[in-house]
This record gives structure tokens, C-alpha cells and sequence, in this order.
């Protein structure tokens, strides 16, 4: 794949998790007017090969499952990665993978579908899928400065990062996973709202301010608690959001919607540090 993906998600390979796949899925679809019958092939077959690694990459342990998508002239690329035992030994020929539909299935929806072993352990199931988008292929950006490395703040598996760039597509993504974490913690349908309003706000009023053309975030769930770090936002801007007006306003509404926040270094970037509460 050619440049940076147009989301990367880092998940837990928990079963609740593969829902968020699906999300970040319908995001970039609406961001480029996916076609609808494209889309269930994609899902189907990503949604499958996550399944994979929640049931049998780590052996019942917890480890990372990783996905990334790319929108390309004519089509999309998935690539769904473990670091665990990989793909068992006869699976790739055998008629399931996940005690669901699938590998045959996989195959019939992707044009192309290709196991790469990673040298440091786990597989990579790299799909390709011929699919007409309405809106114009999406460019990606080159990454630069902190991206997941620096938001990673629990313990692996207990933390959703993902990386979505441009505004365009962040703009359908990121809704709907802050959502979809928001309805986790046990809030109520008002304060899902706001968790919502919260995600369309950063996403339209912080381009330009991430040092590449990707939003990076990392949320924490706990019961009633949403915490989600925010960047790499450029030197200084973390703190000109609440105080300078020339952030459109920005401040105002995180001030409103948040239970506080604080900004960090990482390296030459910032980090925004946004807490929320069940509220009444």
C-alpha cells in the first residue's frame, strides 16, 4: 500500500472490539461514498478476518489487533495484523477460520487476499477490493511526529487508538467510534450526544493543528469515564485552544462538553488530554 492508511485502528483483540472495526468501516464509507453492496463485501470479509484473531491469535491470551484501510484509485485496501501465533497451521486451506463463514468466503469477497508471516510473529491478511466510491480517491499524508506511540496510555489492550486523516474521512470515523465508546462507559443517551458533538468538534477545528494530515487519538473506558488524548497537535496549540479565538472557538465547547483536560509534550508536538463524565 502507497503512503499512510487512512485509518489505523490498535485495538484489544477482545470480541466487543470488532464492533468498532465495523464503525471505523461505515465512517470511510460515507466519507467517499462507498458503494453499499461494496461495502457489506468489505465488512463481511474484514469483520471475518478480525474474528480470526479475537478467537485464535493469542491463544486465549490478550494481545493487539491492528487494522488499517486505504482508500486507492478504484478501490480499498484492509490489512487485519496479530502479534500472536498468526493464522494456525493448515487454517489457511481449511474450510473455516473463525467458526463463522470464512477464509472461501474472504476470498469470494476480496479481489485479492495475501498472508504475510511477520518475523517477529503473527500474520498480516492484506485484502484488496475493487469498489467504486462516489466522492474522489482519498490522498493520504505522510505520517510525522507522535502518533499512536505517544496517546498509548493504559495497559495494552484496555486502550481504542486510532489514526484517521484527512478531515474528510475523520470527519466520518470519529464520531462514530467515540460514540460507539461513549454507549461502553454506561452513558446516558444525553451525554452520548455530547460525546458525539465533542468528536465533530475536534475533527473540524483541529485540522491544521496536527502536525500530519492524520488525527491520532487514544481512549480509555471505564464505567461512567470516557479519557481520550488528542494529537500531535503543533507546539503551543494545545493551550491556544482554550485561549485564543482564533481556534474557532473551539475552547468554548470542550470547556462545555469535558470534565477537564490538560496539555503534555511529546517531543516537539502536544498532547490534549480531554476527560468526560457521566454527568446527573
Amino acid at each position: 500500500m502507497a503512503g499512510s492508511p487512512n485509518v489505523r485502528l490498535r485495538l484489544g483483540n477482545r470480541a466487543e472490539n470488532v464492533l468498532l472495526v465495523r464503525q471505523a468501516l461505515s465512517g470511510l464509507a460515507e466519507a467517499v461514498a462507498l458503494d453499499p453492496v461494496a461495502l457489506n463485501d468489505v465488512s463481511t470479509a474484514v469483520t471475518e478476518a478480525s474474528n480470526n484473531v479475537v478467537l485464535h491469535a493469542y491463544e486465549g491470551e490478550e494481545g493487539p489487533l491492528e487494522v488499517e484501510l486505504t482508500v486507492v484509485p478504484g478501490g480499498l485496501d484492509a490489512v487485519v495484523r496479530d502479534h500472536g501465533v498468526g493464522i494456525r497451521p493448515g487454517v489457511k486451506d481449511a474450510e473455516e477460520i473463525s467458526g463463522g463463514i470464512g477464509l472461501p468466503v474472504i476470498q469470494a469477497l476480496s479481489e485479492t487476499v495475501e498472508f504475510r508471516d511477520l518475523p517477529t510473529g503473527g500474520t498480516e491478511v492484506a485484502m484488496h477490493f475493487e469498489a467504486a466510491a462516489g466522492n474522489a480517491p482519498v490522498q493520504t499524508a505522510a505520517e510525522e511526529g507522535a502518533t499512536l506511540e505517544a496517546i498509548d496510555h493504559g495497559t495494552p489492550g484496555d486502550v481504542t487508538l486510532m489514526a484517521v486523516g484527512p478531515t474528510s474521512v475523520a470527519r466520518g470515523v470519529v464520531p462514530r467510534v467515540l460514540s460507539t465508546l461513549a454507549a461502553r462507559a454506561y452513558f446516558s443517551t444525553d451525554r452520548i450526544s455530547d460525546t458525539q458533538m465533542l468528536a465533530d468538534a475536534l475533527v473540524a477545528h483541529t485540522d491544521g493543528q496536527v502536525l500530519s494530515g492524520h488525527l491520532a487519538m487514544g481512549v480509555s473506558v471505564a464505567p461512567r469515564n470516557l479519557e481520550i488524548k488528542v494529537g500531535p497537535l503543533r507546539a503551543g496549540r494545545g493551550d491556544a485552544i482554550f485561549g485564543d479565538a482564533a481556534i474557532d472557538g473551539l475552547g468554548p465547547v470542550l470547556e462545555r462538553l469535558t470534565d477537564g483536560h490538560t496539555v503534555s509534550p511529546a517531543g516537539s508536538a502536544e498532547i490534549l488530554d480531554l476527560r468526560l463524565a457521566q454527568r446527573g
